[in-house]
């Protein structure tokens, strides 16, 4: 059921069930994060595999000594900076949180969304929340309340309908080894600004085995058509000239080719609006019963590493 009503998603939430919730980043899967049977029922319902930690959310700053411990410097500096936003900061967990939260990990993931309804929800709870995102695992995140209605139906109670998530992709992932920052996940926000603040960042952003935050596997968000990231869509649609393609473009759309079949990112060329749009338009490319979509790779800076991050764990490796 998609609802506007705050007060029944708490109340939904306080009796251990979990809710589509928005924020500014993607649609998340919520629940208690004191509560087992409800982050269990997250991890069965998104069919997520229990070593893929999950991201707890706070209602502000002030509740971050009560997650985490042992705060590096550089961490209070992002937090300061960035929150509420799309940051998530990986830090040394309190006892308090419970180990299926973190995947058995000593660290948790933390982030406060920059959402008025999130907001509003997380403050009348005297609970955080954990929240992936509200779609079954590796497949597209939702971006708007019907994705998360189309995937879950009866399985979830509530999805809180926030509107259009306004960044369209996760939050940056940001952690620290001896009080060094290392990059664990591309986001919502550029490298670029965050080493204006902190300085040079170490990529760690693909793990295979035992992630220590979300978004490092390999292949992740993906449409169920088959899909490609192309440094030349010339070359790739005369490669796959049998098959019926659907593009996703930056700026413009390609001449001769079927309108119908292509959608533009950002006709202003801001890579800030390309990735708002990234998830929506995966989402009705996927709904054309297509062969493939080809998507144009971005220039790798900006959000446009994060883009071409997403656009790359979303692609087969063949196509028959």
């Amino acid at each position: 059921m998609i609802s506007t009503d705050i007060n029944l998603a708490a109340e939904l939430l306080q009796r251990e069930e979990i809710i589509g919730f928005p924020t500014e980043t993607v649609y998340g899967l919520a629940g208690n994060i004191f509560s087992e049977k409800a982050i269990r029922k997250i991890f069965e319902t998104k069919k997520r595999p229990f070593y893929n930690p999950l991201i707890v959310h706070i209602k502000g700053i002030a509740d971050l000594s009560l997650v985490a411990k042992h705060i590096p410097a550089k961490a209070k500096t992002l937090a300061e900076k960035f929150w509420p936003g799309p940051l998530t900061l990986l830090l040394e967990k309190n006892d308090n949180i419970p180990a299926i939260v973190t995947a058995g990990k000593p660290t948790v993931a933390v982030r406060v969304p920059d959402h008025p309804m999130a907001l509003r929800l997380l403050a009348i709870l005297d609970f955080p929340l954990a929240a992936p995102s509200a779609n079954p695992f590796g497949s597209i995140s939702p971006t708007h309340a019907m994705h998360v209605e189309n995937y879950f139906r009866q399985q979830v109670s509530l999805v809180l309908d926030g509107g259009a998530c306004k960044k369209g992709v996760e939050s940056t992932i940001i952690g620290f080894e001896n009080e060094e920052p290392v990059l664990y996940r591309y986001g919502a926000i550029a490298v670029e600004d965050i080493e204006k603040l902190i300085g040079n960042l170490r990529i760690h952003n693909k793990e295979e085995q035992a992630p220590l935050a979300p978004g490092m596997l390999l292949k992740h968000y993906s449409p169920g058509t088959p899909t490609i990231l192309s440094e030349n869509i010339d070359a790739s649609l005369k490669l796959f000239k049998d098959k019926k393609a659907g593009l996703l473009l930056f700026d413009h759309q390609k001449d001769g080719y079927d309108p119908q079949l292509q959608l533009v990112l950002s006709p202003s060329s801001s890579l800030e609006e390309a990735a708002s749009n990234l998830y929506a338009y995966l989402h009705v490319l996927d709904e054309k019963k297509l062969d493939l979509i080809i998507c144009e790779k971005m220039k790798e800076e900006g959000l446009g590493r994060t883009i071409n991050d997403r656009l790359i764990r979303a692609s087969v490796d063949s196509i028959d």
